[in-house]
């Protein structure tokens, strides 16, 4: 939790699947709604599908490392989602050209 409260704001919305572990969410500061997969997968246009899709792709692309040092998991994660935030593979090389291109333009 003291993770948590220093990252999401107070008046923020977290949606969770219906897991028992996340209780300790329903008397935090922050707002805490409940998608029961057993039920139905979203509630209107809120949905917890995208991160468990971010979380598969994730594990996907790093398993390929047979391990990550526990110093640099961050970075590793990070890249996970900058691919994940930029795909597909064609977008991900187009910006970082244009990103590329910026730079020479500032100096």
């Amino acid at each position: 939790m003291p993770i948590m409260r220093s990252r999401i704001q107070p008046q923020s919305v977290v949606y969770t699947d219906a897991s028992a572990a996340y209780r300790v969410l329903d008397v935090s500061e922050f707002q805490h709604r409940r998608i029961n997969h057993q039920k139905r997968f979203a509630n209107g246009r809120n949905y917890i599908n995208w991160i468990e899709n971010f979380w598969s792709a994730a594990k996907r692309h790093l398993r390929r490392y047979n391990g990550i040092p526990a110093a640099q998991f961050l970075l590793y994660l990070r890249e996970c989602e900058w691919q994940f935030n930029y795909r597909p593979a064609k977008r991900l090389l187009q910006t970082l050209i244009a990103w590329i291109d910026l730079k020479e333009v500032a100096r």
